[in-house]
């Protein structure tokens, strides 16, 4: 089961950098796009995925043997995360959660501040971030711990800027007011500039 969790979480987090990231550098090319935005990152996540399959015994080859409490703390962390990103479906809906405003700008959407949005502006990424620590803990398989920092680092310093600049210009003041009122970007009650 744990070779399971970690292979799959590999596998799935490909899917981060090769449409997030793209799509906030460019949203105005994946809007010429359209609904070919997500046959491109489909069909460059696919060989992806499938070489991380096939070289699946190489990326689980280390591992580090944890003591029960601590996978424990990361199947609380997996559950916490899977949680919150299920909420935070809920209260945006999926449309919102693939990207469908980024790219089809008719499409109107509103800002969510209630729930975890009331705590920090992007609790997507936190679960993301909760989920992929709770693997690495539970599972003890280095690769997955370089994808959970990767994925923290690649959210932190590249996804989010980009995102709240869209934010931004897509809602004007009514954005400025949402993060003066939620000042945390990421992690709870830490004020993230």
């Amino acid at each position: 089961m744990k070779e399971f969790l970690a292979i799959a979480t590999l596998m799935f987090w490909p899917v981060i950098p090769i449409f997030w990231i793209p799509l906030h550098f460019s949203i105005g090319l994946f809007r010429r796009l359209g609904i070919f935005t997500y046959i491109v990152p489909g069909l460059a996540w696919f060989p992806v995925a499938y070489f991380i399959w096939t070289y699946r015994d190489f990326l689980l080859k280390i591992a580090i043997n944890f003591p029960l409490y601590v996978n424990i703390a990361g199947l609380i962390l997996l559950i916490s995360g899977t949680i919150l990103h299920i909420w935070t479906i809920k209260l945006l809906g999926f449309g919102t959660i693939i990207g469908l405003p980024e790219v089809f700008p008719e499409i109107k959407n509103k800002i969510i501040n209630k729930g975890p949005f009331s705590i920090v502006r992007h609790p997507t990424y936190l679960a993301h971030t909760l989920m992929f620590s709770g693997v690495f803990l539970f599972t003890g398989f280095l690769s997955v711990g370089l994808v959970a920092l990767l994925d923290f680092f690649a959210v932190n310093l590249i996804i989010i800027p980009l995102e709240e600049k869209e934010m931004l210009e897509r809602f004007g003041n009514v954005y400025k007011e949402y993060c003066k009122k939620v000042s945390s970007r990421f992690i709870p009650w830490l004020f993230n500039p």
